[in-house]
């Protein structure tokens, strides 16, 4: 069965109502079903994570606690280990999930890597595809709508899946988009339907939400994308039917990889992705289960469990922790779970997103974020919460925390160097725990490259063996550059969203552009002056300043940093010297992404995940 073109195409379907209540975060919780898809064991896992990230920052936290109390503890050093300790834990957490991840993917067990159960044949209901726009280039979000549009027909999903262009985007952006639309629905092999709101309330969850009230009783289930999304039709029709096959699912999130990557930044982080990404990734489906979260694309929901969960209230107070909530997405997962639908993510090929071009654009997209997830503390207290899910949202609130207790730790721990007039970090920080700290930094990185090498189709679609060990030293000191960076440009985020400046919804660039030096200067003032004072404890101390040379010499060239990392030239030549190569994406205009690694059932991968 086939959907023939048609010259005169509706712009939206007959509508069909369905109800979304704005949901009560405090009140009674509503009731829950069973659920029929959690891995056996899991509060077994979740204990050994929990318990092994505790044992190993204690310990350090133990021996900087023994190596500062041989005089007494004086305000200073109660403060360092007042920051020490969940840093520290932090990063811990952050290894042991890796090592796991590790662990399964080298031992080939391969969790959530699953075999796409059969295909549209198996469909029974129908599944709407959503892209929501804002003011984005016309001609790429068409090109990738009928990218996908095709592919799905490919992949026999014609008959069961409509595709919606959701634009929140200004009227002369409409208009652009309106005509890209009527030539892309007449002669598209599946429905494709656009619809523009004229108030764009509430962001991209009341774009969501809008379209479940008017046409969410026609549709099973809906698979939300980005405006730079890309999957394969192949994937979708799979996500879909195994929803058909575990109807207790309320929505299945997959791990996207980065596509159209072409500064060298872009290529940089692709990398990271590819090499990294995967161990951390299947650590954190290893623990998160039936819990798992969303990250608000790539991910297909089933409407009416959305529809009767994920009605969000507005927050009291003003912007930026009031109002409209930002980062939706995460605590839509937890919405879901708490009325009793599983939430799972899976490993799977076919699903990609787009990344920002520059480090520019990313911390502009990082201070949203950033807004978003800090809204999220007053949230944990949130009734009738899986307590798995109050740990999710606790993690993304406290990442956007560390980069200032970083800095406020490295500022304490020169004022004890300052202090005691002798020792210098070494003192402070034993042997041990600097080793300890470097295998947790870069452990991951290293069991990263392990697990590239160890496969040899693996090591070949990453450029060989010779192309994996240029790279991976090259990732980690442009790594080390980039840390600083990013820890004073969101702690001077954290600062405007204290001082109530809020980071507003401005469409995201991913147009590739050369920044120059000249023209980052003045937005990098803070880098360089705390750049220059760490430099200048080399009088204070000289140890010190070793110590600290990798973060100054990070902050003295975030300038050239910034502008080398933006240039799609760069990108170029580093991809044709072998430097950042990943697999290549599968996905065309009729064709479906990378095979799993290991055929699996859906039942076993998402019970053994």
């Amino acid at each position: 069965m086939s959907v023939t073109p048609f010259p005169n195409p509706p712009m939206l379907p007959a509508e069909a109502p369905i109800a979304m209540p704005v949901q009560n975060l405090y009140g009674n919780p509503p009731g829950a079903r069973e659920v029929l898809t959690s891995p056996h064991g899991m509060l077994v896992k979740r204990l050994l994570l929990l318990a092994l990230t505790a044992v190993i920052g204690l310990a350090a936290s133990s021996t900087v606690r023994m190596e500062l109390s041989r005089d007494g503890l004086d305000w200073v050093e109660v403060a360092l280990l007042l920051f020490f300790v969940p840093l520290f834990c932090w990063i811990a957490f952050g290894f042991v999930t890796s090592t796991i991840g590790f662990l399964k993917l080298i031992t080939g067990e391969h969790p959530g890597f699953t075999a796409l159960p059969s295909p549209a044949s198996s469909l029974r209901h129908r599944t709407a595809v959503l892209m929501p726009v804002y003011n984005e280039s016309v001609e790429e979000v068409f090109a990738r709508a009928r990218a996908m549009a095709n592919s799905i027909a490919a992949s026999g999903g014609a008959p069961w899946i409509d595709f919606f262009v959701l634009s929140d985007s200004n009227p002369f952006h409409g208009k652009r988009e309106e005509a890209a639309w009527r030539e892309l629905a007449r002669e598209a092999p599946i429905k494709v339907y656009y619809r523009r709101r004229e108030q764009n309330t509430a962001r991209k969850p009341g774009n969501i939400a809008e379209w479940v009230r008017r046409f969410g009783a026609s549709y099973e289930c809906m698979l939300i994308l980005d405006a730079d999304s890309m999957m394969s039709g192949d994937t979708i029709v799979g996500m879909a039917s195994i929803m058909e096959e575990r109807p207790s699912i309320g929505l299945l999130q997959t791990v996207p990889m980065i596509t159209n990557a072409r500064t060298l930044f872009q290529r940089w982080m692709q990398f990271a992705s590819e090499a990294y990404g995967p161990i951390a990734s299947a650590g954190l489906l290893w623990w998160s289960g039936s819990e798992a979260n969303f990250w608000g694309h790539n991910a297909i929901v089933r409407t009416r469990a959305f529809a009767e969960s994920c009605g969000l209230p507005e927050l009291p107070g003003k912007a930026p922790f009031g109002g409209h909530i930002l980062s939706h997405d995460m605590l839509e997962s937890a919405l879901l779970r708490r009325r009793g639908w599983a939430v799972h993510m899976v490993m799977i090929g076919g699903s990609y997103e787009e990344f920002p071009p520059t480090i520019v654009d990313m911390a502009i997209r990082d201070r949203r974020w950033m807004q978003g997830n800090l809204q999220h503390l007053q949230l944990l207290g949130a009734s009738g919460l899986h307590w798995a899910s109050r740990l999710h949202l606790l993690i993304g609130a406290s990442a956007y925390l560390t980069s200032p207790g970083w800095l406020l730790l490295i500022l304490t721990m020169i004022g004890q160097v300052a202090t005691r007039g002798t020792g210098g970090f070494v003192t402070l920080a034993p042997p041990s725990v600097l080793v300890l700290t470097l295998v947790l930094l870069f452990g991951p990185k290293l069991m990263g490259t392990i697990w590239m090498l160890a496969d040899r189709d693996r090591r070949r679609s990453f450029g060989g063996a010779g192309a994996i060990l240029r790279t991976v030293p090259t990732e980690i000191v442009l790594g080390m550059l980039l840390a600083p960076i990013t820890m004073v440009t969101q702690t001077k985020a954290l600062l405007g969203l204290l001082l109530g400046i809020s980071a507003g919804w401005n469409t995201q660039a991913r147009d590739a552009r050369r920044i120059t030096v000249r023209e980052i200067l003045p937005d990098l003032r803070e880098h360089l002056l705390l750049g220059a004072a760490l430099a200048g404890t080399a009088w204070l101390d000289p140890m010190t300043a070793l110590w600290l040379s990798p973060i100054i010499v990070g902050l003295v060239a975030s300038p050239w940093l910034i502008s080398v990392t933006s240039s799609e030239t760069l990108g170029a030549r580093a991809a044709a010297a072998k430097f950042f190569r990943v697999p290549e994406p599968g996905i065309t205009e009729a064709s479906s992404g990378p095979e799993p690694e290991t055929p699996r059932t859906t039942d076993q991968a998402l019970v053994e995940a």
